[in-house]
């Protein structure tokens, strides 16, 4: 079986040439996502377009999408958000560079040399809402009317009020 097209990429050779790459990783292959899903199907599409900044270090346009499955935080419930993001970054070497004079966002090359799937994983996360919720509250989880299910209603009512034992306990004191 041949290999595909490597990882670990010169970002000063593509920005000299002005490449541009795009790749496909599975969201199961990127680790720190994992906690963030309910599921690790799906994929992930990344475009980099590598070119030279001003002051002639590499960088690249770095684009994302993908449809991941998150965990709904107001029904629990399972959903697919399409979401996608784009950065523009610079690559340097050394950590005690002086990032003042970037342009664009800083990223440290090792070696001279990124992750592609490292850079499409951090450009994910970004784009990722820090609190996900299905689209439209109204139908979130295609719950049932709390009219139809006064159970339902009793609990939400108790989820609402987390301290309300505490009102009780202060009259007692």
């Amino acid at each position: 079986m041949a290999a595909g097209p490597p990882d670990l990429v010169d970002c000063a050779q593509l920005a000299e040439n002005a490449a541009v790459l795009e790749r496909v990783y599975g969201l199961a292959d990127l680790d720190r996502l994992r906690d963030v899903l309910t599921e690790t199907r799906g994929v992930v599409h990344a475009r980099f377009a590598f070119s030279s900044t001003l002051p002639g270090r590499p960088g690249a346009s770095i684009e994302v999408r993908a449809e991941p499955l998150l965990r709904c935080q107001r029904c629990m419930r399972s959903f697919a958000l399409a979401v996608g993001g784009r950065s523009q970054v610079e690559f340097v070497e050394d950590e005690s560079a002086d990032p003042s004079d970037a342009q664009r966002e800083v990223y440290r090359a090792i070696g001279g040399k990124v992750s592609l799937r490292d850079l499409a994983e951090e450009e994910l996360l970004l784009a990722l809402p820090i609190v996900p919720a299905c689209d439209q509250p109204e139908d979130c989880g295609n719950a049932p009317s709390l009219v139809e299910d006064p159970q339902r209603a009793e609990d939400l009512g108790a989820m609402r009020r987390p301290f309300g034992a505490l009102k009780e306990l202060l009259k007692k004191t």
